[in-house]
């Protein structure tokens, strides 16, 4: 595998593994472990295994490859299913302040033996003793042999390999029996461990792409699904704890994230800071520099009272006066249906710009009755 980054680039790489035989006997095709090192470059720097590389195993979800599942390094086990295709997802992550260069490394990928198999090699008390016993008996044989006739050393010798020879015989290493004559790889495979050592390389260009992307992602996450996946209370330490997690997780991606709850029809309250901009945290979420976009909530869409109304106006007058106000949106709608709808997006458009000129509106746009979906959302700038 070679691959071509940037710094403060990811590029990621798939791994296919299907067995062309099995060796369980417990459902699955075997188990293989995956081993990883750094990358090294020729002057001596390093993409550093479980930090810059990363490996995830591809899991279906509903019949579908879809999940990946983070494996620890630099030693990873899967198991394999008989004729189906597992695969790997590694991914190199180059930091800004990475020297250019060529940076390689190897992955090597082993069948190992069955469990049962394995257990069986674990030797009893009793034969541990028997196995002590035959090698100090054979190192009192060759030990005393200072002074002696070459011919009475030829003779402890003999001995001593005749007890090696016959311990050599013993089950636990059977598996390294040497097979004098020529036997075919898919039978060798099934007695031995065969691994493959695969040459992993990454070039890393001497320009760094820049923190904050120049076309804003969003991805929109529901508190509802939070509070429901994770067992949640709205509001709870733990509620704010996991769309924290969400936030920095997604960030890692170069995607802008937001949350999100409806309201009555399709109205949306799209927030990408679960706190108030005058609260301390706040400042951390919309001036971290890896976010190109943010959502503000636009109170009135669950509740019209005047005290939405005027936290909403605070919490404005508070961002207009910060330089990321520029990353800054409202969300309002999702999937407008009719002129009606369109009509209250524009009334709540004209509300915001009433106190903020140059607010950008976001809108998603729905195709009638063929249930088509424009999948990219556009940032308007809608005039009244």
């Amino acid at each position: 595998v070679s691959l071509l980054a940037a710094r403060n680039e990811r590029e990621s790489v798939q791994i296919a593994l299907r067995p062309k035989l099995s060796w369980a006997s417990s459902g699955i095709a075997g188990t293989v472990q995956i081993q990883c090192t750094d990358l090294c470059s020729a002057s001596g720097d390093r993409l550093v295994v479980g930090e810059s590389l990363t490996m995830r195993h591809v899991v279906p979800i509903l019949g579908v490859p879809d999940a990946l599942v983070p494996l620890d390094l630099p030693i990873a086990q899967i198991n394999l299913l008989p004729g189906e295709t597992t695969s790997i997802w590694v991914s190199v992550d180059v930091p800004a302040g990475q020297p250019p260069g060529n940076y390689e490394g190897q992955i090597l990928i082993t069948a190992l033996k069955a469990n049962a198999e394995m257990s069986a090699q674990v030797l009893s008390k009793a034969e541990k003793y028997n196995l002590h016993r035959e090698l100090k008996s054979c190192l009192e044989i060759v030990e005393p042999v200072d002074g002696k006739p070459l011919d009475e050393v030829a003779e402890i010798l003999k001995s001593a390999t005749s007890s090696l020879k016959r311990l050599l015989l013993w089950p636990v290493f059977q598996e390294f029996y040497e097979d004098n004559g020529s036997c075919d790889m898919m039978d060798e495979d099934a007695f031995t461990n065969i691994s493959v050592n695969m040459k992993f390389s990454v070039t890393v260009w001497d320009f760094t792409l820049p923190l904050t992307p120049s076309l804003p992602a969003v991805f929109g996450i529901s508190e509802t699904v939070i509070e429901d996946r994770f067992a949640l209370e709205h509001g709870s330490k733990g509620w704010y704890d996991a769309l924290d997690r969400h936030f920095k997780w997604l960030l890692q991606y170069r995607i802008s994230p937001y949350f999100c709850r409806w309201g009555d029809s399709m109205r949306i309250l799209a927030y990408t800071c679960p706190w108030p901009a005058d609260h301390p945290r706040s400042e951390e979420y919309y001036s971290d520099p890896r976010l190109a976009a943010y959502a503000v909530p636009y109170a009135p869409i669950l509740s019209c009272s005047n005290e939405a109304r005027d936290s909403l106006r605070k919490d404005v007058e508070i961002l207009k006066s910060k330089p990321h106000w520029q990353k800054a949106y409202f969300y309002l709608w999702d999937e407008p249906l009719n002129s009606d709808q369109y009509e209250l997006i524009r009334s709540m458009s004209s509300d915001i710009r009433s106190y903020a000129p140059d607010a950008r509106i976001l809108t998603t746009y729905y195709c009638g009755k063929s249930y088509l979906i424009i999948c990219s959302c556009l940032l308007l700038q809608c005039n009244a």
